[in-house]
């Protein structure tokens, strides 16, 4: 078993093994605040954040042992756990409500459900996930909209192709993310995740917190695709696309981004500290140099290619590197000055005379390949 004797939790996985929970619905669990987590301690966070903040999700976190004994102890334990947690299609809630799986889609359509989830099939369509507890319960609050004709307002909306469930997924999935943190930042990468990046850049108009809310944009939900038409669709669903709800979520990130800009500024790079100047001698003593802002440097020739890498400059007092002239040599050219010193009149040698000087065992003096002449 992975203990911390220390500090008394046991990793995801332990916990959920223990609460003999399957994988997804331990982290519907956490995400729906039935199982508290506990914070990474600030060292091992800074770890595992390095990666742009995508590690920082509540269901990656340990779970103390008091909070396995505390859900081990309820009476309807572990059945009770795991029904809270269970979710279900809309075929199968619909069973649960005793209604047709059309007059269910159509309550969940006009926003009478929020779903918790979503996959996408092998076909690419888009299947909703329920709570069944919630679903059962909407039924035993609602039982007019379970039988007999839906109210008139239910039909206008579902005349003007009202489709809220996408809508509802996205308040209910913000609000478990900014259930699980409490840093200010990472609350407001939490409502910038669900806008536009051209949304964002016209709430956020410093490139440098555009770029920290980026690092600390949460991962995707359980589930996503990773690319292809699949990936295409998931990334509609996540973004906002009312315009009151883009509106809503504007503002919300103005606000997010004035409280954590009152707790901390967003990191900018700022310029490298110079180191303090000595104080000067009470002796006179020789003018020093000015201290330049950057080493003063000696002209070199420009390499063939036009551009003059680093390596080929130096300082003042230091040795002056010359341009290296392997790329010329390898198409056997002359190196620099060489085409100066030919006679005048002189023919240019041919393309076989170049080829010859290229060929290995050409030292430049005779002997060489190039220098054969049996070549038959």
């Amino acid at each position: 078993m992975t203990v911390d004797e220390t500090t008394r939790t046991v990793t995801p996985a332990r916990a959920a093994a223990e609460l003999e929970l399957k994988r997804e619905e331990f982290r519907l669990a956490v995400r729906m605040g039935l199982i508290r987590t506990t914070p990474l301690p600030d060292r091992a966070a800074a770890v595992r954040d390095r990666g742009g903040g995508r590690e920082r999700v509540p269901e990656r976190r340990p779970v103390e042992r008091a909070e396995l004994d505390r859900l081990k102890a309820a009476p309807d334990f572990p059945d009770g756990l795991r029904e809270r947690v269970r979710a279900v299609g809309a075929g199968e809630a619909a069973g649960l409500l005793s209604i047709t799986p059309d007059r269910f889609a159509r309550l969940a359509r006009t926003g009478h459900l929020s779903p918790v989830r979503f996959y996408l099939n092998r076909y690419r369509s888009v299947i909703w996930l329920y709570v069944a507890a919630e679903v059962t319960a909407f039924g035993e609050e609602h039982p007019a909209l379970l039988g007999g004709r839906l109210p008139a307002e239910v039909r206008e909306r579902e005349a003007a192709g009202e489709d809220l469930r996408a809508r509802n997924w996205r308040s209910r999935h913000l609000a478990l993310l900014l259930r699980g943190t409490g840093d200010p930042w990472v609350r407001a990468a939490a409502v910038a995740s669900l806008l536009d990046p051209v949304q964002v850049a016209e709430v956020v108009d410093d490139p440098y917190e555009r770029g920290h809310l980026d690092r600390l944009r949460p991962p995707p939900p359980p589930g996503f695709p990773v690319s292809g038409a699949a990936y295409e669709v998931a990334e509609r669903l996540v973004r906002a696309d009312d315009p009151d709800e883009i509106l809503w979520h504007r503002v919300s990130l103005a606000l997010a981004l004035d409280e954590a800009r009152a707790v901390c500024q967003a990191p900018h790079p700022g310029e490298r500290p110079r180191p303090a100047a000595p104080a000067a001698p009470a002796a006179p003593a020789a003018p020093a140099a000015p201290a330049a802002t950057e080493p003063e440097v000696v002209p070199v020739p420009v390499s063939d290619a036009g551009v003059v890498r680093p390596s080929d400059v130096a300082p003042v007092g230091g040795p002056v590197r010359r341009p290296a002239v392997r790329a010329r040599a390898r198409r056997g050219a002359p190196p620099p000055g060489r085409a100066a010193a030919r006679a005048p009149g002189a023919r240019r040698p041919g393309l076989l005379d170049r080829l010859r000087r290229s060929l290995p065992g050409r030292t430049g003096g005779g002997g060489g390949w190039g220098e054969r002449r049996d070549w038959g």
